[in-house]
């Protein structure tokens, strides 16, 4: 049986997400975040050294890291199988692409915007906070928010040829690249002016599978 270990309102909710699409039964662990740090309890530890979630168990077998866990479970499963393009072919490329464009590319712009708006709004003396806020905006502005931007413009204008990543058909790579396209919609500035990828997020969020990897894996939110 597979179990994943499953933080609130983390990446691992596209690995219920995925399982739900293959249709393996799993088991679902749930862990809280620290209601102020909003970090991952100690107990994850004793799955993964790193303490983080995603993480999954298989029999013997522990694995994290979401494209890593993406490529075990569509390997491992006959299940998987459908998800993943033919190799060799042009989609097949394009789906190794994007599966790691999500955390390589993506991630790193939305996670810096992340940590300066929190030091736009964290506790420290008054003599200070003008100092770091200007040091936050000055970042944000000259680095993080133009590399978002053409990240955005990129993605984008690879989804006006067609409705999925890899191309005519959903695979894994739509799974792996939800998480940080959800965080753009919260803090990266995709909007509705983004056509195309707007409607591939209203896409999946009407997929079935997805519908039921929420209900089990509860709320799901990305802060601001």
């Amino acid at each position: 049986m597979i179990t994943v270990h499953h933080l609130e309102k983390s990446r691992s909710q596209r690995v219920l997400w995925l399982l739900e699409e293959m249709g393996l039964p799993y088991e679902l662990r749930l862990y809280k975040r620290h209601p102020q740090t909003m970090l991952a309890p100690p107990e994850l530890q004793s799955v993964h050294p790193l303490g983080k979630s995603p993480v999954i168990t298989d029999g013997d077998i522990t694995m994290a890291e979401s494209g890593a866990i993406i490529e075990y479970l569509t390997q491992a499963y006959e299940q998987g199988q459908a998800l993943v393009p033919a190799r060799g072919s042009v989609e097949w490329r394009r789906y190794i692409y994007w599966l790691h464009f999500a955390e390589g590319s993506m991630m790193p712009p939305l996670l810096l915007k992340l940590i300066f708006n929190r030091v736009r709004t964290a506790p420290m003396p008054f003599f200070v906070k003008p100092i770091a806020r200007g040091i936050a905006d000055k970042v944000t502005g000259a680095f993080v928010e133009p590399n978002l931007k053409r990240l955005l413009a990129f993605m984008e204008a690879e989804l006006g040829g067609r409705p999925w990543f890899a191309g005519e058909q959903f695979s894994a790579a739509d799974v792996q690249m939800s998480f940080p396209l959800e965080a753009a919609a919260a803090r990266g500035g995709l909007d509705a002016s983004y056509t195309n990828l707007s409607t591939w997020l209203a896409r999946v969020h009407a997929r079935p599978a997805y519908k039921r990897a929420i209900d089990k894996g509860g709320p799901f939110s990305i802060p601001g």
